[in-house]
Parts: structure tokens; sequence; C-alpha cells
């Protein structure tokens, strides 16, 4: 005998009292958020600026003390 053969088989449980939540309703709690707004935008934005720069404009500036 399994450790949970005993209960692996039972109905699963519903409550009475709280309507059943759609899929739609579930997957909304879960879904992301932008905890930060205009953070896409500015990733964006530096990656364009970044694409405009030589490899040696970018490494000058990396190793900025």
């Amino acid at each position: 005998m399994g450790k949970y053969d005993d209960i692996i088989n039972l109905p699963h449980h519903q409550s009475e009292k709280r309507p059943h939540m759609s899929l739609y309703d579930r997957a909304a709690q879960f879904a992301p958020f932008a905890a930060l707004t205009g953070y896409d935008q500015k990733i964006e934005q530096a990656g364009k600026i970044a694409a405009n720069r030589t490899e040696d404009e970018i490494n000058e500036y990396l190793h900025k003390e």
C-alpha cells in the first residue's frame, strides 16, 4: 500500500459557499504586472543608444571609475 492510496481517488473538494472561479480569473491572479512603470521604454531607449555607439565607446563607458 502506498503512502497516499487512501486519499488518491477521493473526489476534488468544491466549496458550497463560494462560486467556482473561472480559468480566466485564476490566470489573472498570476499575470505579470508593470511594477516599474516606464522601465521597458527606458531599456529599449538604452538599447538604441548603445546600438549607435562604437565598441570602443562602449568599453570606455563600462570601464569608467
